[in-house]
């Protein structure tokens, strides 16, 4: 009985094969909405989006942002988004790829967004965390930090943590630690 199931199954998946077309992958449900959110994508022409492993791979995709105002005016940085199939009900998962000086985000890439934590929510989307990455860089959040030395400098000197960015932002030393260039 079981031979005749995987039988008449081959059968039926050679004929939708035989249309002289290779199979088309399945799309899950979360792949869909992050196709509608990508091309509903409403991006300031300082921030471009790529995909390294090619269109088809939306999972994965890469944005590099240039704040025009702030701070960090003037910087390039580039972030890594890895989407979960079982998109929007969980929120993305975001790296910085660019070492940066900032009270949000920790030298090892992590970001703190509230937006990628506990305040996620299904009716969110992708144009929304790059929204708030954006804010992020323009508003630098001292009250939530990862980097708590960025941030005590930026509530007790802001003048000094203008000065660090900069420096950082040019290539240099803050501290002990070395920051690349990313202009």
């Amino acid at each position: 009985m079981i031979k005749l199931f995987k039988i008449k199954d081959q059968k039926r998946e050679d004929a939708a094969n035989s249309n002289g077309r290779a199979p088309v992958k399945k799309q899950s449900a979360g792949e869909l909405r992050l196709h509608k959110d990508i091309s509903e994508l409403n991006l300031p022409k300082s921030t471009i989006i790529s995909f390294p492993n090619g269109k088809d791979d939306l999972l994965n995709f890469e944005i590099s942002l240039r704040p025009d105002e702030g701070y960090y005016q003037g910087g390039t940085f580039h972030f890594t988004f890895h989407v979960s199939p079982s998109y929007p009900h969980e929120p993305p998962k975001v790296k910085c790829k660019t070492k940066v000086y900032h009270p949000n985000i920790d030298l090892e890439g992590n970001v703190c967004l509230n937006i990628l934590r506990e305040d996620w929510k299904p009716v969110l989307n992708i144009n929304t965390v790059i929204y708030g990455l954006i804010l992020l860089f323009t508003q630098p959040n001292d009250e939530d930090p990862l980097n708590h030395d960025a941030a005590a400098v930026l509530r007790d000197n802001p003048k000094l943590f203008e000065t660090n960015v900069r420096r950082a932002i040019a290539g240099g030393y803050v501290g002990q630690i070395y920051f690349p260039r990313c202009m």
